[in-house]
């Protein structure tokens, strides 16, 4: 059962090895504990889209221990529900968590701070 989603910042670092605490509590979790929403992969990809990392080959590698999960109709009722202040991007994936009791780890929890109910962790320090 996924209990962690990774923002797209720490997803990157993942593929990159630039935060060795990341990886480090990454290799500590259970195998289906960890998920890459799909809000997190599309940001991903719009980046790489843009010549950003991670390479296309990184992030197959990324998505194989670390699955796609699908932003379904219980994340869209929860994003309804969510105010707006800035980035879609994070308020899906606050949303998407929300509707699955998730923690989002990234290394940017300003940007989750108003979001009430969801736990945000920082693995990166």
């Amino acid at each position: 059962m996924i209990q962690v989603l990774l923002d797209a910042d720490c997803a990157i670092y993942a593929t990159t090895g630039q935060m060795p605490l990341l990886r480090e509590r990454l290799s500590d979790c259970a195998p289906g504990e960890v998920g890459l929403s799909a809000i997190s992969y599309a940001e991903i990809v719009l980046g790489m889209e843009q010549g950003k990392p991670p390479t296309p080959e990184a992030l197959a590698a990324l998505i194989e221990v670390v699955p796609v999960q699908a932003f379904d109709d219980k994340a869209a009722d929860a994003y309804a529900k969510l105010p707006f202040k800035r980035a879609r991007f994070d308020r899906l994936l606050a949303a998407h968590a929300l509707s699955i009791g998730a923690v989002v780890v990234t290394n940017n929890e300003a940007d989750f701070a108003d979001v009430p109910g969801l736990v945000v962790e920082n693995w990166t320090v």
